[in-house]
């Protein structure tokens, strides 16, 4: 069941409640694991109790508390998963889940919920699930199908830095709901030209390996650092430096020789995004065109205002990605 902390309007019957949840979890687990012994059981895929403003009411016909649906048996999972959204979009007049503002894009507050949401969470894992992994296996900017302006560039700094923090603590997986539907979309839902999260997506996938490390540096209104692996770079290092300051240039030391993909505004107002300066685009056949970082070696980079930029070094040497 989705989000069965809110049966009511889950699709769940009349009446159901946390005992009618754990007797079917178990039948459910006890065929799963008889019929596809190798599939993994997420749950409960929980989205409505975090304490914040932002957080549904917790008087929505057929709520069941999160304590109590893990109590009755359904905390025997494989995973455990959770939902995430800051906001209610503006399509969702009806809900009491308060709303976010273009304006509020690059702000603290806003970038940080995440980690609200996930220690929410974590908390009732550690309970409940102790030791289990933990996912994050639904997100975007806004729930009820996202903002229109969802899939500009400005809420690429939400989802990388959402990546980001939530890989720093531990969570192995991140899903970003949806892939062509919806105003939160990756991908256009009339002709699938990618927006600009997925480009976001795909250099992410590129450059950050799953190995996490310290980047050195704390997290700091207007600047925001993270450091993994390379994915099939040996001793490779790669670093994802957020700017969301809206006047003042950061500048961090580095070592060494790098490549630099940073991702700004397009010119126009779209859906679409630069890459060191040039519009990213589709080729012919809607083939992805060659995703390539400028090479510098300063000691000193610097990043201007409102840009997300990928720092590559596959000749790091970092012993902890030595087998990467």
């Amino acid at each position: 069941m989705n989000e069965p902390s809110i049966a009511g309007i889950s699709g769940a019957p009349k009446g159901y409640d946390a005992a009618a949840y754990g007797r079917d979890f178990q039948a459910f687990r006890a065929f799963a694991k008889r019929e596809a012994p190798g599939m993994l059981i997420l749950g409960p895929g929980l989205a409505t109790e975090t304490p914040e403003p932002w957080g549904m009411p917790s008087d929505i016909p057929g709520s069941i508390s999160t304590a109590e649906l893990l109590a009755s048996g359904g905390s025997d999972v494989d995973a455990f998963s959770y939902h995430h959204y800051g906001a209610a979009s503006v399509r969702c007049e009806a809900s009491r889940m308060p709303q976010t503002r273009l304006d509020d894009a690059l702000s603290e507050e806003w970038l940080a919920r995440t980690s609200v949401t996930h220690a929410y969470y974590a908390a009732l894992r550690d309970r409940y699930a102790p030791g289990k992994p933990i996912w994050m296996t639904e997100g975007a900017d806004a729930a009820c199908g996202g903002n229109p302006w969802g899939g500009t560039f400005i809420y690429s700094f939400r989802y990388l830095d959402q990546l980001g923090r939530l890989a720093k603590q531990g969570v192995q997986v991140s899903i970003h709901n949806t892939l062509a539907a919806g105003s939160y979309s990756l991908l256009d839902p009339e002709d699938f030209r990618p927006k600009a999260n997925y480009w976001a997506a795909l250099l992410w996938h590129r450059l950050m390996g799953a190995t996490v490390l310290d980047a050195g540096m704390p997290r700091q209104p207007g600047l925001h650092v993270y450091a993994h692996c390379q994915p099939d770079r040996a001793g490779g290092v790669a670093l994802l430096v957020i700017n969301n300051d809206a006047a003042r240039t950061a500048s961090i030391t580095l070592p060494g020789k790098r490549l630099r993909y940073t991702l700004s505004a397009p010119d126009a107002p779209s859906m679409g995004v630069k890459l060191n300066g040039q519009l990213l685009r589709l080729g012919a056949n809607d083939r992805l065109p060659v995703l390539t970082g400028f090479s510098e070696r300063s000691p000193v980079a610097s990043f201007a205002p409102r840009t997300i930029s990928f720092l590559a070094m596959p000749k790091a040497e970092n012993p902890a990605c030595k087998s990467h």
